[in-house]
């Protein structure tokens, strides 16, 4: 019993972690976990719960991936500095009006897999 247990658990994880893009399979070291917070794996899926909160007509948001997350040092709007990680993105989804709006850069900063802040990105 015990060995179809661990059978089952070690084809899971093969699963799982062979639908793992490349290069999300990042290894850190402790200091950069301790710095930044643990690379945010499910970026996508985070970022898309937090776009149902942001977007008018969030089942309409087409995406475009620009970047892969990447580690950042920044000091926060209430002046304390922020490190964890940030996602550069861009969508096009539907206004009030049903219309679309055109791809709109957007960023998002993520910590401890939560997106804690972002809005429109300025490059």
């Amino acid at each position: 019993m015990t060995d179809r247990i661990l059978a089952l658990l070690l084809c899971s994880a093969a699963l799982f972690f062979g639908t793992v893009p490349l290069a999300a399979q990042k290894t850190q070291t402790v200091a950069e976990i301790e710095k930044y917070g643990v690379y945010p794996i499910a970026y996508r899926e985070l970022i898309q719960r937090w776009l149902e909160g942001q977007l008018i007509d969030p089942s309409s948001a087409q995406i475009e991936w620009v970047e892969e997350p990447r580690p950042v040092v920044i000091t926060g709007r209430d002046g304390q500095p922020f490190a964890g990680f940030v996602v550069d993105f861009k969508v096009n989804s539907r206004n009030k009006f049903g219309m679309y709006t055109g791809k709109q850069a957007r960023r998002v900063y993520i910590r401890s897999g939560q997106v804690v802040g972002g809005g429109r990105a300025t490059r």
